[in-house]
């Protein structure tokens, strides 16, 4: 048993039940414990691998994407190009090249910005950045970023905030916790709380008993707060992440662990846990403040931006093996089978620069 489950356990025979995010939050986030806090996530030695983990390609385009928001927004200097949880800071590398070869007046003139919650991976993106020509700072939220135009992307940040989960029993929705059963194991019980009907998916009425649905006010909150940035100062924003494009009923909770699934309770603390996201209710808010929304799968995203054609680049005086892993690469990214149709994209960008 992980120091992490006895704690918990601990937890709810002192304090009872807990809710789905409570425990999502201390899984992932918890000071001494938490996955995010103590562990080494990402790469084949770790629990799974993120995209610019792939291939170069993939920051190389999201750069490109950012650089033509900036262009069409006029060019703003001084303005903000920031990642939002950067994992081990290889995007931000592949980003800071492709813009030094694009413009190096861009690189001279704007800041480059990390927002990153955990001491430990700050330390290891200060090390995959080392040498960097640029002003670059590390923020742990979007509230001491300077008050300029802000072009930011988040890469699979949204599936690791906390969500709520409601199950449909006898005859209303209740919150989903975890407590303990008989013999003092984590297990999920249906709470006290209700939900707020507004909150629930159109198709919710017709439930069948023990559906389950996904709340995320965490996410709604941290998507509510970038958007009141780009709105207040300009900008835009590229938000990438497993999930759907329409609201829906379903459990998406999921531990991954040395890449493969496992049960959500088995190891706190040494599986990542994720959950779909829910990229319709962030498109409302974005909309709410005012900003233009697109969305679209990272497949047909990667390929509008160029994809195959910087692949060829990068083929075209390669050997044979080279060649392949670039094409594997192609497929990994933007294969409808790989991560293509499962990853959704949502470009956040100002009314007037729609398209």
């Amino acid at each position: 048993m992980t120091r992490l489950k006895e704690r918990i356990i601990g937890l709810i025979g002192a304090a009872g039940p807990i809710p789905v995010s409570e425990y999502m939050a201390l899984c992932l986030f918890d000071p001494e414990e938490g996955y995010y806090t103590t562990r080494e996530p990402f790469g084949a030695a770790g629990d799974f691998v993120t995209a610019p983990e792939i291939s170069q390609m993939f920051g190389e385009l999201v750069a490109i994407w950012l650089y033509q928001a900036w262009q069409g927004a006029g060019r703003p200097l001084p303005a903000t190009f920031a990642e939002i949880g950067p994992g081990r800071g290889t995007l931000m590398k592949d980003m800071l090249r492709t813009w030094s070869r694009l413009d190096p007046a861009l690189v001279a003139g704007a800041s480059f910005a990390m927002i990153e919650t955990s001491p430990r991976l700050a330390e290891m993106q200060k090390q995959t950045l080392a040498g960097q020509n640029v002003a670059l700072a590390w923020h742990q939220n979007l509230d001491t970023l300077p008050p300029q135009p802000l072009f930011i992307v988040g890469n699979e940040l949204f599936d690791a905030v906390p969500i709520r989960q409601f199950v449909y029993v006898g005859a209303g929705w209740r919150e989903r916790v975890v407590g303990l059963d008989g013999a003092d194991e984590l297990h999920f019980f249906a709470g006290a709380g209700s939900v707020d009907p507004a909150l629930l998916p159109p198709d919710a009425a017709d439930a069948p008993q023990g559906a389950i649905v996904e709340v995320a006010p965490a996410r709604s909150a941290l998507m509510s707060q970038i958007a009141e940035r780009i709105a207040g100062r300009g900008g835009a924003g590229l938000i990438i992440d497993y999930g759907h494009l329409q609201p829906g009923i379903g459990d998406t909770f999921q531990a991954l662990r040395h890449h493969q699934r496992e049960d959500v309770l088995a190891n706190p603390g040494e599986a990542d846990l994720t959950a779909h996201v829910d990229f319709a209710s962030l498109a409302e808010i974005v909309r709410a403040h005012g900003l233009d929304v697109q969305l679209s799968t990272q497949g047909e995203f990667l390929l509008g931006v160029g994809l195959l054609e910087r692949a060829g680049t990068l083929g075209a005086h390669a050997d044979a093996g080279t060649r392949q892993a670039i094409s594997d690469a192609v497929e990994r990214l933007a294969g409808p089978d790989a991560m293509g149709e499962l990853f959704k994209v949502m470009k956040v960008l100002p009314a007037a620069n729609a398209g």
